[in-house]
């Protein structure tokens, strides 16, 4: 049960990830309604649920804006809703919860540890993310099409297990693993993907949602296990999570891999605003008013 315990958000991430995937396909394949309509009808760039609520992939709206197509209003409306969505849970969580690459990444970890492979053989700057994410948009308007979904491996499959044959979801899976695997840890979710980097620049621009992961500094006895868990451990940064008691929006996929790692529970999701971390200043002020 402890095991269990330890692997609480992990088992929910799995549960939701497959949960939404199921959707999609009982929806495509087994015609699952609610009310009459289509279930979960579409897929991660473009869906609607009941035949009521439109979810639209913000990226792949900008794509097209960038191509020269005028979305539609329903197009429009679902991408507001998914980044109003997105923006109070924090926009990454898209990647840590929903994403089928977080499973694909997440089995190459596992099996990288225990053939003790090396976790770098290539080396490059998380921050090329960003220049694929301008190069997709760049493509786009020079080609007239959304230029990172006819390559982007996280929708071929979504696509392929939800409408095709699973060859084409096989494969892209397959190339993403082996590159996790053999070449780069978190090579394709942490390095490379134009989508996360999409997630986390609207993380920075929001700053404040409404859930995330807070840090008791007086538990806290860095020992380092929740930067060896996190898929971006350039988040956890002791100094200054100890002045605001919390990771910092942007990068973090509140995936709750620091929280099962952290025997001190130093790490817990917090529904709200942080804590107001308590500082020497205001210890001074709290004994002048005293006196």
């Amino acid at each position: 049960m402890k095991r269990l315990y330890n692997m609480r958000w992990t088992l929910a991430r799995r549960a939701l990830q497959l949960a939404v995937l199921g959707l999609f396909a009982g929806t495509a394949r087994l015609g699952w309604t609610l009310a009459g309509e289509p279930l979960l009808d579409g897929t991660l760039s473009a869906s609607e649920v009941a035949g009521t609520i439109p979810l639209s992939d913000p990226l792949a709206l900008l794509e097209r804006l960038a191509a020269g197509h005028m979305p539609t209003l329903t197009a429009g409306l679902g991408a507001l809703i998914v980044l109003v969505l997105y923006s109070l849970l924090g926009s990454r969580t898209f990647c840590g919860w929903i994403c089928p690459m977080d499973m694909v990444a997440d089995a190459a970890e596992w099996l990288r540890v225990r053939l003790e492979l090396k976790a770098d053989v290539v080396r490059i700057s998380n921050k090329v993310r960003y220049g694929l994410l301008a190069a997709a948009l760049i493509l786009s308007a020079a080609t007239g099409t959304a230029a990172f979904e006819a390559v982007s491996p996280q929708a071929w499959i979504w696509r392929d297990l939800v409408f095709g044959t699973g060859l084409a979801a096989l494969s892209a899976a397959s190339a993403v693993f082996a590159l996790d695997l053999a070449l780069m840890k978190h090579g394709w979710c942490g390095h490379l993907c134009p989508l996360g980097a999409f997630w986390s620049l609207v993380g920075r621009l929001t700053r404040s949602p409404v859930v995330r992961v807070s840090f008791d500094d007086a538990a806290c006895n860095r020992c380092g296990d929740c930067l060896r868990a996190c898929p971006e451990p350039h988040v956890i940064r002791f100094a200054s999570l100890k002045e605001t008691g919390r990771i910092p929006a942007g990068d973090c996929l509140n995936c709750g891999r620091c929280i099962e790692a952290c025997g001190e529970n130093a790490l817990k999701f917090r529904i709200g605003p942080a804590p107001r971390i308590r500082t020497s200043s205001d210890t001074h002020q709290g004994e002048n008013h005293h006196d």
